[in-house]
């Protein structure tokens, strides 16, 4: 066969491979539509929370007849889409510094309540070499032995998950070496699929996804212990065009029902979600 041929057919493979992984992504980043009609409120949530909302929001239509409209993304994207306009009557963040961002400025009702504490785990495709243990050091005798070639994370500009992930990097004294071989996700799920489709040998990812079933089958994991990073409060508020159906959703994920739910993916909860000043 000519090295033409060869070149071609190596093309196409590739291409494949692509294809099959942005389809991948833009399942998890996408808007997830738990509802089947248009008065349904929109939701804007961190891609964190994704399999923890979806369940959430199944069983809250299953109790009380009401859907909601869910788009996954990272939190600083979403308060510039709130900024300019965009009709959600609701926003869950990764970190509570959006919500507040968003408060000062007058883009919601209040300044919210605290739903969960975020976590963070170490994970590797289930054929990677790399070492998973809490304190990184299989990673960092996986950098000395320069073995490493990509690493994911969420992009650290705008998604709270790939600031903390800089953050634990750093305290290890491995992002200078780390940073050269970083493949970015747009938000935390789309790094969860990088570390899990084999495209990278591992990365720093939300818990919560870890925990999936999805996840689970693909790739290893070990949780990262909380001191190592400054704590991914998540909190939540209602835009002041929130809806009635918008409001209960709102009061819903504070339930037990839901937080049982929260806590099943890994989140820790807050001692009160009482609303701050």
């Amino acid at each position: 066969m000519s090295f033409f041929m060869l070149s071609i057919m190596r093309l196409i493979r590739q291409s494949a491979v692509v294809a099959t992984l942005a389809i991948s992504c833009l399942s998890l980043i996408l808007p997830v539509s738990v509802a089947h009609t248009a008065e349904a409120p929109a939701i804007a949530a961190a891609a964190n929370i994704k399999f923890a909302l979806d369940d959430i929001a199944r069983q809250f239509e299953q109790q009380t007849g009401l859907s909601v409209r869910i788009s996954y993304g990272s939190s600083g994207n979403f308060v510039t889409q709130i900024q300019h306009g965009a009709p959600f009557e609701m926003m869950l963040s990764a970190d509570e510094f959006y919500i507040e961002q968003l408060h000062k400025a007058g883009y919601t009702q209040d300044a919210g309540v605290i739903y969960a504490i975020g976590r963070l785990a170490l994970a590797a495709p289930k054929k990677s070499e790399l070492i998973l243990d809490p304190g990184l050091v299989g990673l960092g005798q996986f950098i000395t032995d320069g073995k490493l070639t990509r690493f994911a994370i969420a992009n650290p500009d705008h998604a709270p998950y790939g600031e903390r992930a800089r953050e634990i990097l750093k305290a290890k004294g491995l992002w200078d070496a780390v940073q050269p071989k970083l493949i970015l996700g747009e938000n935390a799920s789309q790094a969860a699929q990088f570390t899990i489709s084999g495209s990278t040998q591992g990365g720093i990812v939300p818990l919560s996804l870890a925990l999936a079933p999805q996840f689970i089958k693909m790739a290893n994991y070990v949780v990262i212990p909380d001191e190592l990073y400054q704590p991914l409060t998540q909190r939540m508020a209602l835009m002041p065009n929130a809806s009635e159906t918008a409001e209960r959703f709102y009061q819903y994920m504070q339930s037990p029902s839901a937080q049982k739910i929260l806590r099943e993916f890994g989140f820790n909860l807050p001692n009160a979600t009482e609303k701050l000043d």
